[in-house]
């Protein structure tokens, strides 16, 4: 007896894009990408107590990149990921702000898949 769903399409797997080795992204280190082809907002991965996290690259308060320099987005004592522009503390392991404008906000966080070694995030990720 047919279930009803004739002619449905399985959904198709999720496009992926390679950032970089899991290598790349040191205990307690930081590192920017740029945005997918199309896009406007680059990505960043961290990495704290042995897990990767990645983030779109803007602050929840104006939208703006948080790094000062390229791949510079954590407090001098690396505790924290932290906004240029106005200078608002975000929680490595969940992107939360803990002091500034946006406090309570959180970062965008994006999916990632490792695979044989490497960070891999969706490939519309940040559009």
């Amino acid at each position: 007896m047919p279930d009803g769903r004739v002619g449905l399409i399985p959904p198709a797997a999720p496009r992926l894009r390679r950032l970089c080795a899991e290598a790349d992204i040191p205990e307690g280190g930081a590192k920017g990408f740029p945005p997918s082809p199309g896009g406007f907002t680059g990505l960043f991965a961290v990495r704290a107590d042995g897990r990767i996290a990645v983030y779109v690259n803007a602050c929840p308060h104006l939208g703006v990149p948080l790094d000062w320099a390229p791949d510079r987005f954590l407090s001098v004592d690396g505790r924290h990921i932290v906004c240029a522009t106005h200078g608002a503390l975000f929680r490595l392991q969940d992107g939360g702000c803990v002091h500034g404008p946006c406090y309570g906000a959180a970062l965008e966080p994006v999916l990632i898949e490792i695979n044989a070694g490497a960070i891999w995030v969706p490939e519309d990720a940040a559009l």
